[in-house]
């Protein structure tokens, strides 16, 4: 592979020499010193704290984006990441951060546009969607920890419109099984065929896709000349009203909390927005409170199906 040491082609080497797995450890610890440790504690300001700037604008998706320092993709993949998080805290113990997030948010949400009764059941009946899924595509009763990898790297696959080779790549399988598995997954849930199609189709016809709220992406690449630039664009389609469906729910969520907590004089304050993930300033005696009030509003934010 043209002499690369990408961490893919590492990966695949390290059965044959000792020093790929210190290459890929080197690499690992270098990152973590460069992105984070070094570059945060640039960051800190007079006041001991740091701010970061939210983008409003900036992401084709609708979600906000996070800039000087990026706040959005502090890691926790492994142990020497979570410790990373742990230098996030206040130097008043009267304080804590709460962090509530949206479990699975943008299957939810194609589980409600795509109307998909399979889908939704699982979700209403709090299966392992995962699993779930796993049963349905293998036609067995009890998936393998493997087998519900498989199915899950195929339900956000598909959210992200990916291809027969792409899933390949993602769960080391031939071109031909992954194939078979995709349309596996669209025979258990024909709903999400249905609903895929259509969004293809508007794409073309109109040259733009909407959100559930109606916000619009224009996608004018369906029509290059180019094969490869017209599928990403309709992989793009596909995503968009989902996607950008999250991002209309959570802001909708933080305008709404925002409100109430401003109407119910509470200290708890906003800290923070990580895609589908909030963070909070709170008050030892305003946790259980806030925790309540808004797990409150962020489920009820949006008139989904789940």
């Amino acid at each position: 592979k043209k002499m690369s040491t990408s961490v893919e082609v590492l990966n695949e080497l390290r059965k044959y020499h000792p020093i790929v797995d210190n290459i890929l450890q080197y690499r690992k610890y270098a990152k973590l010193m460069s992105t984070y440790v070094t570059s945060l504690a640039g960051h800190v300001k007079d006041d001991g704290k740091i701010h970061t700037i939210f983008n409003q604008a900036l992401t084709s998706t609708g979600r906000l984006s996070s800039s000087e320092p990026n706040l959005q993709n502090i890691s926790t993949r492994d142990e020497e990441s979570k410790q990373i998080k742990k230098a996030f805290y206040y130097h008043d113990n009267n304080y804590s951060i709460l962090s509530l997030d949206y479990s699975q948010i943008e299957l939810r949400i194609l589980a409600s546009l795509s109307n998909c009764e399979s889908l939704i059941n699982s979700f209403s009946n709090s299966e392992d969607i995962h699993s779930s899924t796993a049963k349905k595509i293998f036609g067995i009763d009890n998936p393998t920890s493997e087998e519900r990898r498989r199915a899950k790297a195929v339900n956000f696959g598909i959210i992200y419109g990916i291809s027969d080779w792409g899933l390949a790549e993602q769960i080391n399988t031939s071109l031909s099984n992954a194939k078979t598995i995709i349309n596996a997954f669209y025979d258990a849930y024909p709903e999400v065929a249905l609903y895929f199609k259509k969004v293809s189709d508007d794409a073309i016809k109109n040259g733009y896709v909407t959100t559930l709220l109606g916000r619009r992406r224009y996608l004018r690449e369906v029509h290059d000349s180019n094969y490869q630039v017209r599928e990403f664009a309709r992989r793009a389609a596909m995503n968009a009203p989902i996607q950008g469906t999250a991002a209309d729910l959570i802001k909708i969520a933080m305008i709404k909390i925002d409100e109430a907590l401003k109407e119910k004089k509470m200290k708890t304050k906003m800290i923070l927005q990580i895609h589908d993930e909030l963070l909070f300033k709170v008050p030892s005696d305003e946790i259980e409170l806030a925790q309540t009030l808004i797990k409150d509003i962020m489920e009820n934010a949006l008139p989904l199906s789940v």
